[in-house]
């Protein structure tokens, strides 16, 4: 049976991290919103049905603790017009290991769609939440956007992206 999983805004967060030519640069966000539509036996789920997973995030919310890096994230990204980074799965695959699947999809971010794959990790800490845990790394280029160059600081266009996602049972 398929239950819906709501994401909860306050215990789910993105961190990334990229190179520069002086420092890392490392931030995160919380307030990701979404939904896990699942059949979960055991803490794991049941691919007879197709889970379906949707995350968003308001690109305002990427912080870097930096303000001059983050004014220039948004500038570049260009916030008013494209204020929310997406993601949709379009299949789910098992792999070896418990808790552990390929997902394809599709990510939207600065107002370009591309299909994106990679591997996440599902646990069930109880039987109300289930946590989804990946990482990937993105090239920013694919995306429209050109790395940032700040005076001496120069920015790699691969940006390393972490998921913890912590998703509740709705009633």
């Amino acid at each position: 049976m398929t239950e819906r999983f709501r994401i909860s805004e306050t215990r789910s967060t993105i961190a990334f991290e990229a190179s520069g030519s002086l420092h890392p640069i490392h931030g995160e966000a919380g307030g990701l919103t979404g939904l896990v539509e699942a059949a979960v036996t055991d803490g794991r789920f049941d691919l007879a049905t197709a889970p379906r997973l949707r995350i968003e995030l308001p690109v305002e919310r990427l912080r870097s603790g930096n303000p001059l890096y983050d004014t220039e994230l948004r500038r570049r990204v260009d916030v008013r017009s494209y204020p929310r980074i997406a993601g949709e799965a379009t299949g789910v695959e098992a792999l070896a290991g418990p808790g552990r699947y390929r997902v394809r999809g599709d990510l939207t971010f600065h107002g370009v769609t591309r299909p994106v794959e990679g591997e996440i990790e599902l646990s069930a800490p109880d039987e109300r939440t289930l946590v989804i845990e990946g990482e990937q790394v993105f090239d920013v280029r694919d995306f429209g956007l050109r790395p940032p160059k700040m005076l001496m600081l120069r920015v790699n266009p691969e940006v390393k992206v972490r998921i913890h996602v912590v998703a509740e049972r709705e009633p």
